[in-house]
C-alpha cells in the first residue's frame, strides 16, 4: 500500500505497477490487486446511495466474500456483474416490489412499497447499468456502509477515470516465509509499505481509536458515568457508615483499632466494586452478543477494556470508602453511647 495508509478507512491509490514489482520480491508466493472507491448508485425507486466499491482480481475473485443462497462467485465474471453487501447497514438496498414503479425516469417512486435487493436487480452507477447477481456474506463493516462488489475490469468500466486504480496488493507468503518477514522485503524492495494481515488490522484499530469520533463520545459519556457513579457510591457509602456507627462504636469500645474498621470499609468496597465490575462486563457481553446475532452489528471487546474499566470501579470505590471512613476514624464510643 501507499506508505501514507494506517488503515482501510483512509487510503490512496499507488500505481498499477506496483503489482509487477510486488511479485517479484522473493518469497512472494502470488500477488493480486484490490481496489477501493466509492461510488453512488441510483436505485430503481429513483433513491440513490453511496457504496464503498470494493474490486477484486478477475483471475482470482480474491477478496471477494462468500454469496448468499448457495450462488458461486464466477457470477461476478458477467459483464457488468456486482455483488451487494448492506455492509452493516439495514434498509439501504432496496428495490419497488411492482415493475411499474421501477426506473422513474420523469418522477421518482420514493413511498412505494419495497423489497431487498435480490439477483437481477439493476442499478445505475455512473449512468452506467450494473446488475446485481447476488449478495454477500460479509462481515458488517464498521462504520456501517453498503458495499458492493465487482471485478477490476468492470470497475474499470464503471469508475470515473483515475490516473491510478490499484489500491492494495494482496499478497501471500511462500510456505518458508513468514508474512512478517515478506512484509519487511517487500517494504525494502519496493519502497511500499508492506503490512502482515494481523499487524495492518491492529493499525486500523489503533486508527479507529485515536480518530474516530464515536470513540472520543465513548470516553464522554464514560467520564460522565464516572462522575455520576462516584457521587451515588459516596453518598450511599457514607449514609451507611454514618447509620452503623454504633455497631462501629461496639467494636471500637471492645478493642478493634481504627485499623481493623477502616480494613471492614475497604473490604465492604471492594466487594461492591468486584461485583458491579463482574454484572457490567456481563452485561456488556450479552448486549454484545444481541447486537451481533439480531441486528447484524459489529461488536468487539478490547483486551483492555475489562482491566481499564475494572480499574475505574475500583478508583471509584476507594476514594467513596475513604470519604466515609472520616466519621469512623474520629468516632468516640462514649460520644456515640451519650446519643451525642
Amino acid at each position: 500500500m501507499d506508505p501514507a495508509v494506517e488503515s482501510t478507512e483512509l487510503t490512496i491509490n499507488i500505481p498499477d505497477s506496483a503489482l509487477a514489482r510486488v511479485r517479484s520480491v522473493d518469497g512472494v508466493r502470488s500477488a493480486t490487486p484490490l481496489a477501493l472507491a466509492t461510488a453512488d448508485a441510483r436505485l430503481p425507486n429513483g433513491r440513490f446511495q453511496s457504496f464503498q466499491l470494493i474490486g477484486v482480481d478477475d483471475a482470482t475473485l480474491f477478496g471477494l466474500p462468500p454469496l448468499q443462497d448457495g450462488v458461486s462467485p464466477t457470477v461476478l465474471r458477467t459483464p457488468d456483474a456486482v455483488v451487494v453487501d448492506p455492509g452493516g447497514t439495514d434498509g439501504k438496498l432496496e428495490t419497488p416490489i411492482s415493475a411499474a414503479d421501477q426506473w422513474p425516469y420523469r418522477q421518482p417512486h420514493l413511498d412505494v412499497p419495497t423489497r431487498e435487493l435480490a439477483a437481477g436487480d439493476q442499478l445505475l452507477v455512473n449512468d452506467h447499468r450494473v446488475v446485481v447477481r447476488g449478495r454477500g456474506k460479509a462481515l458488517p463493516r464498521y462504520p456501517p456502509r453498503p458495499l458492493m462488489y465487482t471485478t477490476l475490469s468492470n470497475a474499470s468500466r464503471t469508475l470515473l477515470p483515475e490516473r491510478h486504480s490499484l489500491t492494495f496488493v494482496l499478497a501471500r507468503a511462500a510456505p518458508s516465509v513468514t508474512p512478517r518477514e515478506l512484509a519487511k522485503r517487500i517494504q525494502a524492495q519496493t519502497g511500499l509499505k508492506a503490512r502482515s494481515s494481523d499487524d495492518f488490522e491492529a493499525d486500523t484499530v489503533n486508527w479507529f481509536l485515536i480518530n474516530s469520533e464515536d470513540v472520543g463520545d465513548i470516553a464522554s459519556m464514560i467520564s460522565i458515568a464516572m462522575l455520576v457513579g462516584f457521587g451515588v457510591t459516596g453518598v450511599m457509602l457514607y449514609m451507611f457508615t454514618t447509620d452503623s456507627l454504633k455497631q462501629y462504636a461496639v467494636l471500637k469500645a471492645m478493642g478493634a483499632d481504627s485499623r481493623l474498621l477502616l480494613t471492614m470499609i475497604f473490604v465492604q468496597s471492594g466487594l461492591c466494586a468486584l461485583l458491579g465490575t463482574g454484572l457490567g462486563l456481563g452485561m456488556c457481553g450479552i448486549v454484545g452478543q444481541i447486537s451481533i446475532l439480531e441486528f447484524d452489528f459489529p461488536f468487539r471487546m478490547m483486551w483492555f477494556t475489562p482491566v481499564v474499566g475494572g480499574l475505574m470501579v475500583m478508583l471509584v470505590s476507594i476514594l467513596a470508602a475513604a470519604i466515609s471512613a472520616r466519621p469512623v476514624l474520629k468516632l468516640a464510643p462514649g460520644v456515640v453511647f451519650a446519643g451525642r
